[in-house]
């Protein structure tokens, strides 16, 4: 029962930071976001009608029509974040603190940002054309990645009409700020790399990873293209803020060893230790 109120604590919580960042920074200055968030503005704008009803009222045939393919413990989720939204933004009132729109463009983005991926790292979802892009991706070569982008290029090409060309590309700016904070609230600051090592001096190389930086190595069997002489391959996951020393550490004990880096999006288990999602 405690797991429930922290989760549902957390999604409220993370709504209501992203509703400080709409009401604060981005709609006093004509700026939206976008999916239906943008959309809800927009009827808003148009309509008189408020905010708060349309938000709820775009996003629930959605989230009826993806119940069959998120189940039940998202589709709750999300439509809790979303009530969380219309709430805040009927009930409390914040006072715009810039009229500058590059200023808040840019803070706006950061903290609805924020918003958006507490809400993601407690299960959530304030954007009903997420489903939709999950739905669309079965039966079209496009990624969801892609078809969300397709959507959001959409709606806030769209603003255009209903605010002024100035606003529309101020929304695409804060939409790809937000897009990158996001990134950094759900998959955290210390970001995993791996690492592939080509070296003759194998044996020495995983003692000194294992000893030295505590890393768990695998050996792969490994086989020159052009003279086909067996090699071990040494593959190992550490921290962004690691890659320089396990750099120098392999460099120190075979200065010609091959390495090749690549991002990793997540790790657990070992002698890696991963972060506790929620």
């Amino acid at each position: 029962m405690i797991k429930y109120v922290v989760r549902a604590f957390g999604l409220a919580f993370g709504a209501l930071i992203y509703t400080i960042g709409l009401d604060v920074f981005l709609v006093p200055n004509h700026v939206i976001d976008g999916g239906v968030v943008g959309i809800a503005l927009m009827a808003a704008q148009v309509t008189g009608i408020s905010f708060s009803i349309f938000i709820v009222a775009l996003n629930i045939p959605f989230f009826i029509i993806g119940y069959k393919k998120i189940g039940m413990f998202f589709t709750a989720s999300s439509l809790f974040s979303v009530l969380c939204l219309s709430l805040w933004s009927k009930f409390i009132y914040y006072p715009p603190i810039t009229s500058d729109p590059f200023l808040s463009t840019i803070y706006g983005g950061i903290i609805i940002g924020l918003g958006v991926g507490l809400i993601i790292r407690w299960g959530g979802s304030l954007d009903g054309t997420e489903i939709m892009a999950i739905i669309a991706d079965k039966k079209t070569p496009f990624s969801v990645g892609e078809i969300i982008m397709f959507f959001n290029l959409f709606i806030l090409g769209s603003s255009a009409f209903v605010f002024s060309y100035d606003s529309a590309m101020y929304s695409l700016v804060a939409y790809f700020i937000a897009y990158k904070m996001i990134d950094v609230v759900t998959n955290g600051l210390d970001e995993m790399k791996g690492f592939l090592i080509v070296t003759a001096k194998h044996d020495d190389v995983s003692r000194l990873l294992t000893r030295e930086m505590g890393r768990a190595v695998t050996l792969l069997n490994g086989e020159g293209a052009y003279k086909r002489e067996k090699t071990k391959i040494l593959y190992c996951v550490v921290s962004r803020l690691e890659i320089t020393k396990l750099k120098e550490a392999v460099c120190r004990v075979d200065p010609h060893a091959f390495i090749s880096i690549f991002d990793i999006r997540e790790a657990h288990g070992g002698l890696f230790k991963g972060r506790d999602h929620h």
